[in-house]
């Protein structure tokens, strides 16, 4: 099956599981239908409570949701989304999805490895006082500055490879490294979920998720559940094996030029023990480099 028909195919799946578990969470009270009866069997709304919410044939949704979205409209989808209560995010995603399973949207294959631009680079470089890394789809890093590197540390192989993802859920050293691994954890895979919509022609992302389902019953029971949310700031706490722990604020911004790359940055308040930690990580990688 060439990469195209494998996509839609894959995306198909997706829609039908995306579909079913949004229907599955409501209840009849959250969409103003009468109370549950006690004897009610069905979890969630009924199909036939969705398609007169949507204004659609049972008929219809049913094909919908079996993840046949041929010549499905934007305002159908848009109806269904309101039905479903779909957020923003939730909506471009099924969006995505359908438009990628009915092949409206050219399939374009994507390449083993992410490339880190030279000026993306030097940017990086610069930023001397504060931990960065840029990620690409499959969560794996693309690039990092020293500091960034110093902070991640744990997560780095004796190949000087580094997947977020395989950190998350396949070391146990992430749950030491994370406090609150939980968190983590359901970003990590939120992540992949929404990249898996994005990028539907991303085999080696299927391979990756295909992997950690595998390997871990805690992704697998995330990767079933189609969230999407992802925080991008916050606070991480990060207890770090050389100087402890740390309260990090933190920003991920995609870079609009390379689609799926998102840059990572870590800050310390002024005057703080988070900057003096920081601080005594940028001696050591400036030793390491002055030492070469």
């Amino acid at each position: 099956m060439g990469d195209s028909a494998h996509a839609r195919t894959q995306t198909r799946r997706q829609v039908r599981d995306f579909l079913t578990g949004r229907r599955a969470r409501l209840t009849p009270g959250d969409v103003g239908l009468p109370a549950v009866r006690a004897n009610r069997r069905v979890r969630g709304l009924r199909r036939e409570e969705v398609a007169a919410l949507a204004g659609i044939s049972v008929d219809y949704y049913i094909r919908l949701e079996r993840g046949d979205a041929r010549g499905v409209s934007d305002g159908v989808l848009r109806n269904v989304g309101r039905a479903l209560r779909l957020d923003e995010t939730e909506h471009a995603h099924l969006l995505d999805l359908v438009r990628a399973g009915d092949g409206a949207r050219p399939c374009r294959p994507v390449a083993g490895a992410a490339v880190l631009r030279p000026s993306v680079r030097r940017i990086l470089d610069s930023m001397t006082t504060t931990p960065a890394l840029v990620l690409d789809g499959r969560l794996a890093v693309v690039g990092a500055n020293a500091l960034g590197r110093a902070l991640y540390q744990p997560m780095y192989g004796a190949c000087g490879n580094a997947s977020v993802a395989r950190f998350v859920f396949t070391d146990p050293a992430a749950r030491s490294f994370w406090p609150d691994w939980d968190v983590i954890a359901d970003d990590t895979a939120n992540a992949l979920r929404a990249a898996s919509g994005s990028n539907p022609c991303d085999r080696g992302l299927g391979e990756l998720t295909a992997e950690l389902a595998a390997r871990s019953t805690e992704f697998a029971s995330r990767w079933d559940r189609h969230d999407l949310h992802v925080a991008r700031t916050g606070t991480r706490r990060i207890a770090h094996p050389l100087v402890g722990r740390l309260t990090l604020p933190f920003e991920s911004t995609p870079l609009a030029a390379d689609p799926g790359q998102t840059l990572l940055m870590y800050s310390a308040a002024p005057g703080s023990a988070e900057q003096d930690a920081l601080h005594i990580m940028a001696s050591w990688t400036t030793a390491d480099r002055g030492g070469r």
